[in-house]
């Protein structure tokens, strides 16, 4: 059985109550739920953090004894040097995902720090993009 680990950045905590049209009414608890049902061969685990350091030890503590990880840095993915240079470091696999359509909204966010360092890249396919994320880890 794969271990594949969703990590998830600021804010995405505040799923379901956040800017709603954006990111819709479901909180991230109910896609992971979802998430685990509909893929029964994954070992999936969940970590969310506001904090980027805690991401960072969290992408150290995995990343060299899961099968892969999706990561949703929410606003590091545009400001964070030392997140990609945590997923250089590490030898599990890394899908960087985004709910919305980061290139349909403010300039700032057309340009991620992530996206050079990860295995692929998936965006603006709502909560379905964590399940296109399994799917090429799978």
């Amino acid at each position: 059985m794969k271990k594949i680990i969703i990590i998830n950045g600021p804010n995405l905590n505040l799923l379901g109550k956040r800017e709603p049209e954006i990111y819709g009414s479901q909180t991230f608890q109910d896609i992971f739920n979802q998430l685990q049902i509909d893929n029964p061969t994954i070992e999936l685990s969940y970590y969310q953090s506001n904090i980027e350091g805690e991401l960072i030890n969290k992408i150290h503590e995995i990343g060299f004894n899961f099968d892969g990880i999706v990561l949703n840095a929410g606003a590091y993915t545009h400001t964070s040097i030392a997140i990609a240079d945590a997923i250089k470091s590490i030898s599990t696999p890394v899908i960087e995902v985004h709910i919305s359509n980061t290139f349909a909204r403010e300039p700032f966010r057309h340009h991620s720090y992530i996206s050079p360092v990860a295995k692929g890249i998936i965006v603006g396919f709502g909560f379905k993009s964590y399940q296109l994320a399994l799917d090429s880890l799978k």
